[in-house]
């Protein structure tokens, strides 16, 4: 279903579309043929598709990677399909929830980045720190690795791109969460899309005011036609900040 929709997509759509959601190897339940991450991910793109974005298998890699030493397989979803279409057309998209601590040296695991946390994102119990753990499985299953390290290590395998979420920051409408969105910006050197959160214009003006994210996504206060995708960049613009025009 998900290819016709994007076929269809595709013939009046202009803009670059980028699709997730079971981007791994699969076995056909019915006739027991197998297609690895990369034969999905290229009938994707022969539907119309410009990018693909990666998500729990994402977690999964960078946990082999570090395990390894860093060494690379060139067998990940990551690398195989970046080698064939370009570092460009991999977006990894990370789901990570915030550890709550109330000092740094609570966090005793060295790989995990700490980060410190504005008054108003404090935690339940006035917290002022935390560590972003991975999820996978659609926020249901937490590892023990965090966005940052996640992050780098796609970056390492071949990722060109970070769709960065917030599971604490979504659906509130409170603005993005700085801590994060700078602690995985200044990490990697691909774009970071920052994402969970937005619920008006000045969120967007800020998030690229006081982070170094390249881009950042909503959807909710556009689907419920809250604010216009116009408003957002005629905000942006006023404050200094350029955008597409298309």
């Amino acid at each position: 279903p998900m290819l016709q929709v994007l076929e269809e997509a595709s013939r009046s759509i202009f803009v670059p579309m980028t699709v997730g959601g079971g981007i791994r190897s699969y076995t056909d339940p019915e006739t027991g043929k197998t297609w690895d991450a990369l034969e999905v991910a290229s009938r994707y793109f022969r539907a119309g598709a410009d990018k693909i974005s990666i998500g729990s298998d994402s977690v999964t890699a960078a946990e082999n990677y570090i395990a390894s030493g860093m060494n690379k397989t060139g067998k990940t979803s990551i690398e195989t399909i970046s080698h064939v279409y370009g570092a460009q057309a991999v977006v990894i998209s990370i789901d990570p929830k915030r550890v709550y601590l109330e000092k740094k040296e609570d966090c005793k695991n060295p790989n995990h980045i700490v980060v410190d946390l504005e008054e108003r994102q404090a935690g339940p119990n006035g917290e002022r720190f935390c560590w972003y753990q991975c999820t996978i499985k659609g926020g249901r299953e937490a590892r023990d690795i965090c966005a940052v390290t996640v992050a780098k290590s796609a970056q390492a395998l071949g990722a060109g791109e970070i769709m960065l979420n917030c599971i604490d920051m979504d659906g509130q409408c409170s603005g993005f969460d700085h801590a994060l969105m700078q602690a995985v910006s200044n990490a990697v050197t691909i774009p970071v899309i920052a994402s969970s959160g937005a619920g008006n214009e000045q969120h967007f003006t800020d998030v690229f005011s006081l982070t170094n994210v390249q881009a950042a996504l909503a959807a909710g206060m556009f689907h419920r036609k809250e604010v216009a995708i116009s408003d957002v960049k005629k905000h942006m613009s006023k404050n200094g900040i350029p955008s597409r025009t298309w």
